[in-house]
């Protein structure tokens, strides 16, 4: 099994990133079965706080300069069968001022996993900083541009029932786009089929965390031969993965992790699911009878290499939004690389957000900053294998439905059974709307 060493990001970098902002400004089952992506959620005290997701700080620093722990294996995904060639030229003219009146759905309605958050910065950049809120609702719209269409961008959690996005996606036809994670559109490709067109992740964020007061893990395999238990949304696939691999057993693992931090605080030898862009800075610098670092692993290097929060489609929409999907995947990636060099805004804005839902859910600028700043030192983010933002590669998926399938039909899942037609990668995603020219270069 590929093996990265464990990383615990020291945070010395991130806070001065933050304290310059706010000199400045002052202002995931897994993929399943959990309520929405960063539904791990993390709760201080009486509030909650989940998924610092990828906020970056100030400029978006390289990949290059992350600073954690112990070595970092680099993990090459296998180049995709058709290369492109990269560029850090961002196209000739504004994407946002084409014509799409007609041509795409009016509002364009895209069905996030979770709160607002820096993990979906990049599709709040397409409305900007001056979009309407609806409390009530959890939706943020506003005009994409000039392009004669709105936009509608709805927050998951409990404005849809913790249900999760794909299972909302089918619910509401209204939705254009949904976050659905690799893992659920192979596992649910019979019932409720989705094609990725755009992500935003190389790498997922999810991670199983530790006291390293407690533990030196160094291996996901440390972990089962220890007497930890490991603490999980119930239904999470990578975790059937590593129960069916024999890394863990049933015996040392708990399924009733409901997202808040009580357990890990009080009993102290707990391994508990978490997010890399939310946890490790908030345990260390917000959750409140914690205050310390946490070591962790990436769940990505169990071999679940799912591409997180994957924005999606239905199979049928392919061809009956050809067009529009020619002009607004390409704008998702612009606004990706927009977000990315200059996050503070969007982050800030999102922050706002939050704070105007008025839920159980909070979030800091400083959580946000320290989120996208570990997409970026743990290199979640990047360009994809072809060299371009948002393109996935074709043996990666492949490899995850031949690693996957056995264990579904061995739980009983439906459109896995002996003799099943099950789905290929080029039944789950598609790179032909992205255009080679956008890229992050990095």
């Amino acid at each position: 099994m590929k093996k990265r060493v464990k990383k615990r990001l020291l945070l010395g970098l991130a806070v001065l990133c933050v304290g310059a902002l706010i000199a400045a400004s002052c202002g995931d089952d897994d993929d399943d079965a959990e309520p929405a992506s960063p539904t791990t959620a993390v709760t201080t005290a009486t509030t909650a706080a989940t998924t610092a997701p990828p906020a970056t700080t100030a400029e978006p620093a390289s990949p290059t300069t992350a600073v954690t722990t112990g070595t970092t294996a680099a993990t090459t995904a296998p180049l995709a069968t058709t290369a492109a060639p990269a560029t850090t030229e961002a196209p000739m003219m504004d994407l946002k001022d084409q014509d799409l009146t007609g041509i795409c759905p009016d509002p364009l309605i895209i069905q996030t996993d979770w709160f607002p958050e820096p993990e979906h910065g990049h599709t709040y950049q397409m409305i900007g900083t001056e979009g309407t809120l609806d409390t009530d609702a959890g939706t943020y719209s506003g005009p994409l541009g000039n392009t004669g269409i709105d936009v509608e961008i709805r927050a998951g959690g409990p404005y849809i029932n913790f249900s999760s996005s794909g299972t909302q996606f089918y619910a509401d036809s209204d939705i254009f786009m949904a976050y659905i994670n690799t893992s659920d559109a192979i596992k649910n490709y019979v019932n409720t089929p989705a094609v990725h067109v755009f992500t935003s992740f190389d790498v997922g964020p999810q991670i199983l965390m530790w006291d390293p007061a407690v533990y030196d893990f160094e291996s996901f395999e440390e972990i089962g031969e220890s007497d930890a238990t490991v603490l999980y949304f119930g239904g999470a696939n990578y975790m059937d993965l590593l129960l069916a691999q024999g890394v863990l057993d049933e015996s040392n693992v708990d399924g009733t992790y409901g997202g808040q931090p009580g357990r890990f605080i009080t009993e102290g030898n707990i391994v508990q699911q978490g997010f890399a862009t939310n946890e490790p800075w908030r345990y260390e610098n917000e959750i409140e009878g914690w205050m310390k670092p946490v070591d962790f692993l990436l769940i990505h290097d169990t071999g679940h290499e799912i591409y997180q929060s994957a924005l999606s489609v239905r199979p049928d929409d392919i061809e009956t939004y050809r067009e529009c999907l020619e002009k607004i995947v390409p704008i998702m990636q612009q606004d990706m690389v927009d977000y990315f060099d200059d996050p503070e805004p969007m982050n800030n804005k999102l922050d706002e957000i939050v704070e105007d839902l008025a839920s159980s859910w909070t979030s800091s600028r400083e959580s946000h900053a320290a989120g996208t700043q570990a997409m970026l030192d743990l290199e979640l983010v990047t360009d994809g294998p072809n060299g371009y933002v948002g393109d996935m590669d074709s043996d990666r998926i492949q490899r995850l439905i031949d690693l996957m399938a056995p264990i579904h039909r061995e739980n009983g899942v439906e459109g896995f059974e002996e003799g099943a037609d099950i789905p290929s990668a080029d039944d789950i995603f598609t790179n032909e709307f992205l255009d080679p020219s956008i890229s992050l270069g990095f």
